[in-house]
C-alpha cells in the first residue's frame, strides 16, 4: 500500500513542478499572447468606432471602447440596401462554392486514398503540379472569356472551386483515419465505391469535412481580386469588392453609400460598421465547427 506523502515531499513535488515550467515556456507564452493581441485589438477598435458618435470618432478619442454609443451607421447601412443585397449575393455565392469544392475534393481524395488504386501516384502528381505552376493572369481571362463565363456569378465560383491542398488533407485524413478493414468488410458485403464512400467514409470523416468546409468558406468569403478581373457588373460584385473599394476611397460615388443614408454618419464611422457588417457573418460560422476543427486540421495534414 502507498505510504501518504509527508509535508516536506510534498513541498518538493510541488518544487519539482515548477521547476518543470522554464523561461522558453513564458517567452512562447508572451509571443502568442502578443500575436492574439495583434488580431483582436484592431478588431476591438473598429467595433468601438462603429458604435460611437460621430463627435468621439473625430476627436480621435475612441480606442477599445465606444464612447457615446450611436447605431446611425449600422441604420444607414441597412437603410441604403446595397450592402445589404452584395451581403445576401456573396452568402449564396459562398455557399455554392463551399458545396461544389467540397463535391469535387471529395471525388478526388477518396480514389487517391485507395492504395489499390492503379496509377495513382500519376494523377495524384498531376494535381499537386498545379500548386506550383499556374497560368498568368491574361491567359486566364482569355479562357473564362472563351467560356462565356466573364460577368457571371459562376466566374467566382468554378474557376477555384478544387483545391489541391484541401485534397491532400482529406486524402492524407483518409488514408490515416480509415483502416483498410473497413473498405474489405464494404466489399464483402457487396458495396460498390460509391456506397463504400457515403456510408463508410463520409460519416468517419466529419472532422475533416467541417474543417475544409471552413476553409472553402471563409477563402470565398475573404477573396475580392477574381471580381475586380473579371466583373464589371455592379449587381454581381461581392461584399469584399465593395467594401475595398469603400475603404480604399470613400470619395467614390460608385461605392459609397447613397447621401440620404449616410447623412447621419462620417465616412470613418460608417467604413467602420461596414467592415464589422462584412465580418461578423463569417465570424458566427467559426463556433459552430470549432469543435472539429484543430482535430480535423492536425489529423488530416499528418499521413500515419
Amino acid at each position: 500500500m502507498k505510504q501518504p506523502q509527508t509535508e516536506h515531499e510534498h513541498k518538493q513535488s510541488l518544487f519539482r513542478g515548477v521547476n518543470r515550467v522554464r523561461v522558453s515556456d513564458f517567452v512562447i507564452a508572451f509571443v502568442i499572447l502578443l500575436l492574439s493581441l495583434t488580431c483582436i485589438l484592431p478588431f476591438i477598435h473598429i467595433a468601438a468606432k462603429s458604435i460611437s458618435s460621430n463627435t468621439a470618432v473625430l476627436s480621435k478619442s475612441v480606442y477599445l471602447w465606444p464612447k457615446q454609443l450611436n447605431f446611425d451607421a449600422y441604420k444607414s447601412i441597412f437603410r441604403d440596401g446595397q450592402l445589404t443585397y452584395s451581403l445576401g449575393y456573396t452568402v449564396v455565392v459562398t455557399a455554392l462554392f463551399t458545396a461544389i469544392g467540397m463535391a469535387i475534393t471529395i471525388c478526388a481524395a477518396y480514389p487517391l486514398s485507395i492504395r489499390g488504386l492503379k496509377g495513382r501516384p500519376i494523377f495524384a502528381f498531376i494535381m499537386m503540379f498545379t500548386m506550383y505552376f499556374s497560368a498568368s493572369l491574361i491567359p486566364e481571362y482569355l479562357l473564362y472569356k472563351d467560356l462565356h463565363l466573364l460577368n457571371t456569378m459562376w466566374v467566382l465560383v468554378l474557376p477555384l472551386a478544387f483545391s489541391p491542398y484541401n485534397m491532400l488533407i482529406m486524402r492524407s485524413f483518409m488514408s490515416s483515419t480509415i483502416p483498410d478493414s473497413l473498405y474489405e468488410a464494404a466489399k464483402l458485403d457487396g458495396a460498390n465505391h460509391i456506397q463504400t464512400l457515403y456510408k463508410v467514409v463520409l460519416p468517419l470523416s466529419g472532422p475533416i469535412l467541417a474543417t475544409l468546409s471552413l476553409f472553402y468558406a471563409v477563402g470565398r468569403w475573404n477573396a475580392y481580386a477574381d471580381a475586380k478581373y473579371y466583373i464589371t457588373t455592379k449587381s454581381l460584385q461581392p461584399l469584399q469588392y465593395l467594401l475595398s473599394n469603400m475603404v480604399l476611397n470613400s470619395g467614390n460615388d460608385a461605392v459609397s453609400l447613397s447621401e440620404s443614408a449616410a447623412a447621419d454618419s462620417t465616412p470613418e464611422v460608417l467604413q467602420a460598421a461596414t467592415i464589422m457588417f462584412a465580418t461578423l457573418p463569417i465570424i458566427m460560422v467559426y463556433p459552430f465547427v470549432q469543435k472539429y476543427f484543430v482535430k480535423g486540421a492536425m489529423i488530416g495534414a499528418v499521413k500515419g
